[in-house]
């Protein structure tokens, strides 16, 4: 069974963990997209409602002039 013959330092552990978490990072940066908003043209996500303005696919989907405050409510 192979065995380590000296302790890992701390600041290689932690230079192997930072490279693959960037590497991971990169991976999500690649598969997410950012579009214009057609309504406002904020940036958003694909496929998601656009949390500037409520629109998504040319409807208005969420009513963003509202404010809906929990703490206004009393039980």
């Amino acid at each position: 069974m192979a065995v380590p013959k000296k302790k890992t330092s701390k600041s290689v552990t932690k230079t192997r963990h930072k490279a693959y978490v960037q590497k991971q990072n990169k991976k999500l940066n690649d598969r997410v997209s950012v579009v214009a908003c057609s309504n406002c043209a904020a940036a958003k996500l694909n496929h998601v409602v656009c949390a500037e303005c409520g629109y998504y696919n040319g409807k208005q989907v969420l009513d963003t002039n509202k404010s809906s405050d929990i703490t206004t409510i009393k039980a």
